[in-house]
């Protein structure tokens, strides 16, 4: 199911690919501290930032624990 998730996700969709709760999701997106874009009054994840961040995060967590 989630091969088949769209270049652009809505944060329902991000939700599930992250397996976060929603609530968790809004939150991040309201603080910045997930690339993610608000058009009108919905949030939307490029699928393709959204796996570089997490990339990004994992490797900076390796770094933390060396």
């Amino acid at each position: 199911m989630l091969d088949n998730l769209p270049p652009v996700m809505t944060i329902e969709e991000a939700s599930k690919y992250l397996q976060i709760p929603l609530s968790s999701l809004y939150k991040l997106a309201q603080d910045g501290k997930i690339p993610c874009q608000k058009v009108g009054r919905h949030w939307r994840f490029r699928k393709e930032t959204i796996d570089h961040w997490l990339d990004e995060n994992h490797a900076n967590e390796l770094k933390k624990d060396q």
